[in-house]
């Protein structure tokens, strides 16, 4: 396990890894810029011994956008070359392997919304906000748009007809995955419903 340091070092310092594979968008970079205004420097930039980034690119763009002079790091020391490859990587995609109870984020979109908070700190496009608000009041519940559907039930293993399903924002996903009662990410490629228990492995072709 590499041991831990925590400094405030200078901006003009940190150096960026040079294969680091996420993006940022001005639009992103100016979120995270607004989020450290209003909360602080919460989230510890990650450095090697020799200053290069690990974690915090976004961050540290940020911090420079904002004229931040010094922010603070962890340096981790020990690592080698291919732990730092993968923790660049792992670091950006275990965040993303995860999900929303969306019932729960509308209750608490709504309140900040009473609580006349800047909706925009938290990181979501309108569009979002609005559906996050809105479904389940004026626009309807989304099981009404279920409502007399047929049911299909089969014995074998194959795929009676294959939908593709596109979603425009991660709470669009949450709520088809809440209605369907399935576990579902953006990685996740196709699932059966209802759900089915495949046997073999060379039968798993769900649809």
């Amino acid at each position: 396990m590499p041991t831990l340091q925590i400094n405030y070092k200078s901006t003009e310092n940190l150096i960026p890894y040079a294969n680091n594979s996420r993006t940022h968008s001005d639009d992103q970079i100016n979120q995270v810029a607004s989020s450290i205004k209003e909360f602080g420097f919460t989230n510890p930039v990650l450095i090697d011994e020799q200053g290069g980034i690990i974690a915090g690119h976004g961050r540290v763009m940020a911090a420079k956008k904002l004229g931040l002079a010094e922010v603070p790091t962890i340096t981790l020391e020990g690592l080698t070359k291919a732990q730092v490859k993968a923790y660049v990587i792992a670091d950006n995609q275990l965040a993303l392997n995860s999900g929303w109870d969306v019932d729960l984020l509308r209750l608490e979109v709504e309140t900040l919304q009473e609580l006349e908070f800047d909706m925009d700190l938290l990181g979501f496009d309108g569009i979002t906000l609005d559906n996050l608000i809105t479904v389940g009041d004026e626009a309807g519940s989304a099981e009404d748009e279920w409502e007399g559907m047929p049911e299909f039930d089969q014995e074998d293993a194959t795929s009676f007809k294959k939908v593709i399903v596109h979603f425009a924002t991660e709470a669009h996903l949450q709520e088809f995955a809440r209605i369907i009662g399935q576990s579902l990410t953006l990685k996740t490629q196709s699932v059966w419903h209802p759900k089915a228990v495949i046997e073999t492995y060379a039968d798993k072709s769900y649809e």
